[in-house]
């Protein structure tokens, strides 16, 4: 007897061991695992590292692009755009002008009554009308027929007043977010369809004239004063409540800038001065490239699997179509390698584009004790249950890494912009003061990147003079209000006005 209670002390024994090695095994196990995640993310943050120095350098390589840009068609990544804006609004314009905004599958016509000088904007209004699939992929005259006869149906139902008296055309501000070449004000040839459009017989042709045409035969009596773009009719917008607005910034879905030039300071424009001796230029800065941004793998293997690959790279840092994306590369890579949510990598994860910029953003913005917002976020994108609060931290972490580098970037842009106006500094002694409009989902909606990136191009500018008097606003609607301001400050209407 005594022999068998040996024996079974003896195994029972074992038995704890075996599992003590077992729990020791997972711990240690658990604990490699941690540490190889804390070793990504370290190593993500000192890839994305932008310190003023490397700030200041890519602020000047974006002014030495600029200035190529300015001098040829061809001469830098940025197209540097004569976008034939040289009046800006300056808030005297007074009367009723109509836009147009056509940037995707939906398409808004507006109208807006300007007060003059103390007036503003007396009233606006606006109807939103999707385009129809198969017009998308129609003809030419289809798709402008059906626009010019949604605008002839709220011309149709607007009150007497809006009436134009007679003798006089009604003026119409044209917001096409597609490629164009600009030719003047009023005109310019698509280079080619974007965003899911496909109508060969458009391509090459003045928009503004297909538009024209089309309502024509809808006997729609409007004429077409100014073709834009959404970053441009931010800077109008800006302009009009706040004369020393001179920079749009768009940080949203994508990301572009404007800004006012000096007529004499663009070597490729061949035209005469224009009286005001000013020229707006549409930067298209997203396609903005140079060896001092902090590129990561996570980034080359983004821009490889892009749709076109070796361009926009800036916007690809930047902006709010590529962030979330960034961030779920990195948790990937973490639960390939260590196991950051468990033995399985959730299926989801592999999804290109499942994690968008606004989640990313709840997640950075959770305040909670215990980060609910994190935990039910992985639950609802990449159904992953049971998260650990250390987990959840590390999500927060990496979101802070990826945004900040992003509104960092962007801070060092507007910095290379105000360099280039001569605006970052105090000259003789005198400073400035300069607006700069802002619009665009990303830098209305997420916080801390909108405040990373303000606080950054305060503290470029070295925090004296010359940062006091650089200041931000959200100039809000540039694609419909700014456009039908466009069509007031380009009315052929002017002269007999004044």
């Amino acid at each position: 007897m005594g022999k068998v209670a040996v024996g079974a002390a003896v195994i029972g024994a074992a038995a704890v061991c075996a599992a003590a090695a077992l729990i020791v095994r997972h711990r240690m196990r658990s604990s490699s695992r941690w540490a190889r995640a804390l070793a990504i993310v370290r190593e993500l943050e000192e890839k994305c590292g932008t310190p003023e120095t490397k700030l200041l350098q890519v602020a000047d390589a974006m002014t030495v692009e600029m200035h190529a840009g300015l001098a040829s068609e061809g001469g830098s990544k940025l197209k540097m755009l004569i976008s034939y804006v040289d009046n800006l609004p300056t808030g005297d314009e007074e009367g009723v002008y109509y836009a147009l905004d056509l940037g995707g599958t939906n398409f808004r016509v507006l109208r807006v009554e300007l007060g003059g000088k103390t007036g503003g904007i007396v009233s606006q209004e606006f109807a939103e009308a999707s385009i129809p699939p198969e017009l998308m992929v129609g003809t030419s005259d289809a798709l402008f027929d059906y626009i010019a006869a949604e605008l002839a149906k709220f011309i149709t139902e607007e009150e007497e007043k809006y009436h134009p008296p007679p003798g006089r055309q009604r003026e119409l501000g044209f917001t096409f977010s597609f490629p164009v070449m600009q030719t003047s004000i009023n005109s310019g040839t698509l280079i080619r369809w974007t965003k899911g459009f496909s109508i060969d017989d458009t391509v090459g042709n003045d928009v503004v004239a297909e538009l024209t045409k089309a309502m024509h035969r809808q006997g729609v009596d409007v004429n077409v004063t100014a073709l834009v773009n959404d970053t441009i009719g931010t800077l109008a917008g800006g302009r009009f409540s706040n004369k020393d607005v001179a920079i749009a910034v768009i940080m949203g879905t994508g990301t572009n800038a404007a800004y006012v030039e000096r007529a004499q300071a663009i070597p490729k424009w061949h035209g005469p001065l224009p009286k005001s001796g000013e020229m707006v230029i549409n930067m298209e800065w997203g396609n903005f490239k140079s060896s001092h941004l902090p590129i990561t793998d996570y980034d080359h293997a983004l821009d490889a699997e892009s749709l076109n690959p070796g361009e926009q790279v800036f916007e690809k840092l930047t902006s709010g179509m590529y962030l979330g994306e960034i961030l779920r590369r990195v948790l990937l890579r973490m639960a390939e390698e260590a196991a950051f949510f468990g033995d399985e990598v959730p299926p989801r994860l592999n999804t290109p584009f499942v994690l968008r910029t606004p989640d990313m953003s709840a997640m950075h913005h959770d305040t909670s004790a215990d980060l609910r917002v994190v935990s039910s976020k992985l639950k609802d994108i990449f159904e992953v249950s049971n998260t650990s609060l250390k987990t959840r931290r590390l999500v927060v972490e990496l979101c802070n890494i990826i945004t900040t580098r992003g509104a960092r970037l962007a801070a060092a842009g507007i910095l290379g912009v105000l360099k280039k106006m001569g605006r970052d500094s105090a000259t003789g002694g005198v400073v400035e003061k300069t607006v700069i409009a802002m619009d665009g989902g990303l830098y209305e909606h997420y916080a801390e990147y909108r405040n990373c990136l303000e606080n950054t191009v305060i503290k470029l500018l070295g925090g004296g003079n010359s940062s006091s008097n650089i200041s931000f606003e959200h100039s809000n609607d540039g694609s419909g209000i700014g456009a039908a301001l466009l069509a007031a400050s380009h009315s052929h209407y002017l002269e007999e006005r004044s």
